[in-house]
C-alpha cells in the first residue's frame, strides 16, 4: 500500500482507494496523493475535486486505477 502512495507522491499520478469513514460508509475514490504523514494521507480526491486528508488505517485497499477501454456510454 505505501508503494502504491509513494509512486502517486513521486509521479503525481492516481490511485484507487476503498475508504471507510467514520460513519462506517465505504467508498471508493481516486486520489492523487500529496503528503504522507505518520496516520493520514493528504490527497486531492478527483471524485470530489476537493483535498482530502484519509486516516490511515480506514483505508481498506489500494490499487492501481482500472483503465476502461472501449466503453461508450448512450
Amino acid at each position: 500500500m505505501l508503494g502504491l502512495f509513494m509512486s502517486s507522491l513521486e509521479k503525481q499520478i492516481p490511485v484507487e482507494i476503498m475508504y471507510m469513514n467514520n460513519k462506517g460508509a465505504i467508498t471508493d475514490r481516486l486520489i492523487i496523493v500529496k503528503g504522507i504523514e505518520y496516520n493520514f494521507i493528504r490527497a486531492y480526491c478527483l471524485k470530489k475535486r476537493q483535498p482530502r486528508i484519509f486516516i490511515k488505517a480506514n483505508i481498506l485497499s489500494t490499487a492501481k486505477p482500472r483503465i476502461r477501454k472501449g466503453v461508450n456510454h448512450a
